[in-house]
């Protein structure tokens, strides 16, 4: 999402500067990488020093960790100090990152939730570290705006599209099936957004949206035995048939991160967070976004297409899987 948001903020004029851990592969021409993290303050002020806005995407992403403190330390501790640079730089916008996670409570049985930008939920309900961690830093940047900074929230759904280097969950999911790494799938509801829409939502979110407001970037529920199907179309590779019962896939997510965490120090195939989160079938409803912000995402297909033919010309799709159309 921010080599997308770097684009489009380039593309408008402006001058962009980026606080990351390490520098890109592919650095953007036009903008000024500064090497840093969020959880150190004086790299975050310096980087945040003579800014006009701030786009806070940083976070220690993935639903397992060999250290669950860090979830703590980087995405809430981290937001605290973005927002307290920004507030020193007297900038005029931040637009926080959160994430959809958040929104979908555990505790409630499995039942369908439908979810929208008012939806509630508490510390007691998240679904795990990750979860916790960015509901805490989500608190924050509310905490600020309520305080009188401005601050907007937006929260992505499941970003899905060409361009990710870095090769986040959700692209690595679609890879393993697509590479035909999972015989079977748990067939859950997923809501997914381009990548490039989500950072088109933020740049509106910081032109219109009102302080202290969610806005929910997602664009298309869909289960996910649906998106396998239109990835064997488009694709013509064979996909999954069976599913997953979800209590084996509860099972295998409690043995996989207890082996994780005690022996492999490897993120388990099935985060159990992953697994919970799966388990509930939710509905997002953000028209009040949409037309807040004027914000229309692309279809899922032209998203699902343009990311294969990204994966292809990346040499990320295993030739010997593929089967005739």
């Amino acid at each position: 999402m921010g080599t997308h948001l770097s684009r489009q903020l380039l593309a408008r004029g402006e001058r962009v500067r980026v606080l990351d851990l390490k520098a890109p592969t592919q650095p953007l021409a036009g903008v000024e990488y500064v090497q840093g993290s969020i959880t150190e303050p004086q790299a975050v002020e310096a980087a945040t020093d003579g800014c006009q806005r701030v786009y806070h995407l940083a976070a220690l992403s993935g639903l397992w960790g060999p250290d669950k403190k860090a979830f703590l330390q980087v995405n809430r501790d981290g937001t605290r100090h973005v927002l307290a640079a920004a507030a020193n730089a007297s900038v005029e916008r931040v637009v926080h990152t959160s994430t959809e996670s958040i929104l979908i409570a555990m505790g409630r049985g499995r039942g369908p939730q439908t979810v929208n930008e008012d939806t509630q939920c508490t510390l007691a309900e998240m679904a795990g570290e990750y979860c916790a961690g960015k509901f805490l830093a989500e608190q924050e940047a509310r905490a600020a705006a309520e305080a009188g900074q401005d601050v907007v929230i937006v929260n992505p759904t499941v970003p899905a599209g060409p361009g990710d280097h870095w090769l986040t969950p959700p692209t690595r999911m679609m890879l393993g099936f697509l590479n035909g790494q999972y015989p079977a799938y748990l067939n859950s509801s997923i809501n997914l957004a381009d990548a490039r829409d989500i950072a088109q939502g933020h740049i509106l979110a910081a032109d219109k949206g009102e302080v202290g407001q969610r806005y929910i970037l997602g664009a298309h529920d869909t289960h996910l035995g649906e998106l396998l199907e239109i990835l064997g179309s488009l694709s013509g590779r064979q996909m999954p048939k069976r599913t997953i019962p979800y209590a084996l896939a509860y099972t295998v997510g409690v043995v996989g991160e207890w082996l994780a965490d005690h022996f492999t120090k490897k993120p388990p195939a099935a985060p159990l967070a992953g697994v919970k989160l799966a388990g509930i079938p939710v509905r997002f409803d953000n028209q009040k976004t949409r037309a807040a912000l004027d914000w229309h995402p692309r279809p899922l297909r032209e998203t699902l297409s343009d990311a294969l033919a990204d994966y292809q010309q990346r040499g990320l799709l295993e030739v010997a899987k593929a089967t005739s159309a």
